[in-house]
């Protein structure tokens, strides 16, 4: 099969979901690796590696989600916090002071906020700061909606109006209900994570899509994720970018043995390989550290993510990294790239 598919994509043409689960199985590393750099240099013909300046602000740690891979959570009765307009304010100042062009705006799914919070938050920011917000993945978008008595599609207008400019792509996990059901059964379903995405790519939203593997999926569902996102992209061409990251188990309720470095590049790239049709591929510094990110570069990555000038959900897992942007950029030049700082929409900063 091997030599089938190399000349398949070397010809133009798509691999199919069987072909991809081979790669992913079978393939040699290294190989991997080469066909991944294939597809990111026919898409970015240009020896540059963006990253954005930004910041992960968790307005709330109150979820009742209460998914088995989140170290992060507080349940309602727990105590837990909602932040503060002035605490919103000083990360936000922090992160301009820094160079930032963004934030990153999640939290868990509280019980108790109306719509009306968030709208009100997206307006502050907007008014006091005018920094651009890249804020609440799907499952919060559904929460909104069920809390609210409105439809997903109305709750995404209001909050567009009240200041949102895109959607990251937190939330996707596994796009298959048999695993959501068993590490998030009170989340959305793998449909609504794709409705929100497609409702919002509808009314100009554009979103980033990511995929959290190596817990309770099989391989197979892996490539099923990955032909759900090619679909929809192929409908509306919405996302600028797939994120995939390995799951960190400390502290969770999954006992599985983490991911290693080598079984994360070879999802990286059959990710590029198959996602034909994303025009980047983000590396994750922030579950893999600094070396293996640099690696990814040669495995389809061409995007180093974000300097994350504060990171919560997988800081509480026990993993650890942090860069500045200084270190970013001598790490993509140190691959033999361009560092080349970015908006969310991969416009590239003077």
């Amino acid at each position: 099969m091997q030599q089938e598919i190399i000349a398949k994509m070397r010809s133009g043409e798509r691999i199919d979901a069987d072909e991809a689960l081979w790669l992913l199985k079978e393939a040699d590393l290294n190989l991997l690796g080469q066909l991944a750099s294939e597809v990111r240099w026919r898409l970015h013909p240009d020896p540059v590696v963006t990253f954005v300046v930004d910041r992960n602000i968790n307005y709330t740690d109150v979820c009742i989600s209460g998914c088995k891979f989140c170290a992060f959570y507080s349940a309602p009765d727990k105590g837990g916090y909602v932040l503060t307009k002035e605490e919103l304010s000083r990360k936000i100042e922090e992160t301009l002071a820094l160079g930032g062009t963004q934030i990153l705006l999640q939290g868990g799914l509280h019980p108790d906020l109306p719509l009306e919070f968030y709208e009100e938050m997206l307006r502050y920011i907007k008014e006091r700061h005018g920094i651009y917000c890249h804020a609440f993945s799907p499952p919060e978008i559904v929460h909104f909606a069920a809390v609210s008595g409105l439809d997903v599609e109305t709750v995404l207008m209001r909050l567009k109006e009240a200041g949102l400019d895109s959607i990251p792509g937190g939330g996707a996990e596994i796009l298959v209900d048999r695993v959501r059901s068993q590490i998030a059964p009170r989340k959305a379903t793998a449909q609504e994570w794709l409705e929100v995405m497609e409702k919002a790519h509808r009314l100009g939203i554009k979103t980033t899509a990511t995929m959290m593997f190596g817990h309770l999926e099989t391989m197979e569902e892996r490539i099923l994720h990955l032909d759900r996102l090619r679909s929809l992209q192929d409908k509306t061409g919405g996302f600028t970018a797939f994120i995939p990251w390995p799951f960190q188990p400390r502290n969770t309720a999954i006992d599985v043995r983490p991911a290693t470095g080598v079984e994360y590049l070879r999802m990286l790239s059959v990710s590029r390989i198959y996602l034909d049709n994303f025009p980047n591929v983000q590396a994750s510094w922030v579950t893999q550290g600094p070396k293996i990110a640099q690696i990814s570069l040669f495995y389809g990555a061409n995007d180093f993510g974000s300097t994350m000038i504060e990171e919560n959900v997988v800081a509480a897992t026990g993993v650890h990294h942090r860069l500045s942007k200084e270190e970013i950029c001598r790490l993509i030049s140190g691959a033999g790239f361009q560092p080349r700082q970015r908006l969310m929409d991969y416009t590239l900063v003077d």
